[in-house]
């Protein structure tokens, strides 16, 4: 998802839904892509939720979390 940002005006943010029990972690996400990515693609945050927004006919509803997250990025500083 891209977030407006200071100075690269967009960056990315994962949006992840855990599994219940899963350990997983900002650093131990960021660590993973960082070793198999770009480093301009590795994301700027990670935020975990309990779920995505979706339509009635199980769409994932994007526009709803880029408006959602937009500034997430530009409020964490």
């Amino acid at each position: 998802m891209p977030a407006k940002h200071e100075k690269w005006d967009e960056r990315p943010v994962l949006i992840i839904v855990k599994d219940d029990g899963s350990n997983l972690d900002e650093t131990a996400v960021k660590t993973y892509m960082a070793e198999h990515l770009s480093s301009w693609m590795v994301p700027d945050a990670v935020v975990f939720v309990g779920e995505l927004p979706h339509t009635a006919t199980g769409k994932l509803l994007k526009r709803e979390l880029i408006d959602q997250y937009a500034d997430y990025l530009m409020k964490q500083k």
